[in-house]
């Protein structure tokens, strides 16, 4: 899969957009091109999209959102009332659950998304525990459940996408209902008018197309909570329902097989994450000559690493890499964060390919 530049349209922050690649055309699922994750913000033409039912009909006159279950008042509220509200304003990393599940051996069931079903962006909306508040949500609650517009049909029976969030999550002041991305309304593809956005977790948190949050004295037991998007006969890691990002980096520069030249100097460079707000304290690179790369704790070295925009977007790093001798290497990269957390050599396993975040590689020849 390749995109090509397009011209720069009303989206975007440069003078060139990239167009997403496309996955499947129906619902339409396209992950960021390797050359947009370069960018410190990436453009929303180029950022990923995960749809499971297709894009509902929304606009902003018409939209309303109800907040109730288990709250004292239970309202609804429209979408220039939600304007006039306080907003907050943050750069959030969205990595969708399954990224890099084709990494995977083998190969679980899902979307084939290889390193790119991810990107950063500045995100602006009204805190949801604002909303909380005002509808006096029940001391027994446990969780809030959030409703998309969208539905279809998931094992023979209909069902919206509906998510939850322990409480103590939802009601955190940087769990936002956002209506701009990178300074612009929400393009319909990514939940206009308004969205859910979750810092430090795992995209499927970040309801789209948001209608509805109800607050339940019960852990939630829908179908995108207990049967889809946990951790599933996982090895090394508990089951249970994806939450956090796991940390990881990706090469963006230089790109896959491309040709180096000896004896000069190669910026090799990339991004780096993790999840809950949590640092990357550390990246190491690695440049692996291929007919003799037999021990892969040897040659590691340590990466420039630039602070983030704020404790929820990535870092930029680099290293400068001066190879001595023809022939193929591999470019390796991992992240380490402040809770000690660092990429493991391989894809840590489990039934559905979530939180793939084995150390980054690109295959390049020195010439």
């Amino acid at each position: 899969m390749t995109a090509a530049p397009v011209s720069h349209g009303s989206r975007g922050l440069g003078a060139t957009v990239w167009a997403p690649e496309t996955v499947t055309a129906d619902p339409y699922n396209a992950q960021t091109p390797s050359a947009a994750l370069a960018e410190p913000l990436t453009p929303v033409g180029a950022f990923f999209v995960r749809d499971h039912f297709g894009s509902p009909p929304a606009t902003p006159g018409r939209w309303r959102l109800r907040i109730g279950g288990a709250a004292a008042a239970p309202f609804d509220i429209g979408h220039d009332e939600l304007l006039a509200m306080e907003h907050r304003e943050l750069d959030v990393v969205v990595e969708c659950a399954g990224n890099g599940r084709s990494l995977m051996t083998p190969l679980p069931p899902g979307l084939p998304w290889s390193q790119q079903a991810v990107g950063c962006a500045h995100f602006a909306g009204v805190p949801f525990r604002f909303l909380a508040d005002r509808a006096r949500i029940d001391p027994a609650a446990v969780e809030i459940v959030f409703t998309g517009a969208d539905s279809g049909t998931v094992r023979g029976h209909r069902t919206a996408f509906e998510r939850s969030l322990p409480l103590a999550v939802a009601l955190h002041p940087d769990t936002l209902l956002a209506t701009r991305m990178n300074g612009e309304p929400l393009a319909p593809e990514h939940g206009a008018p308004v969205r859910l956005v979750v810092p430090g977790r795992y995209a499927v948190a970040d309801v789209k197309w948001l209608i509805g949050a109800r607050a339940v004295t019960q852990p939630f037991t829908g179908v995108f909570q207990a049967e889809e998007y946990r951790y599933v006969d996982s090895r090394g890691t508990p089951d249970g329902p994806v939450t956090t990002v796991r940390v990881k980096s990706l090469i963006t520069e230089p790109e896959p097989d491309e040709a180096v030249r000896r004896g000069h100097e190669t910026l090799v460079r990339g991004r780096a994450w993790s999840g809950d707000g949590v640092p990357v304290r550390r990246v190491e690179v690695r440049a692996a000559y291929e007919e003799d790369d037999r021990d892969g704790e040897r040659g590691w070295h340590e990466a420039v690493l630039e602070p983030p925009a704020g404790p929820y977007g990535w870092s930029g790093w680099s290293y400068r890499w001066t190879p001595q001798r023809p022939g193929p290497y591999r470019l390796l990269s991992r992240a380490t964060d402040a809770r000690g957390d660092r990429q493991p050599s391989q894809a840590p396993w489990n039934a559905h390919g979530y939180g793939c975040n084995p150390v980054a590689c690109v295959e390049v020849v020195v010439v």
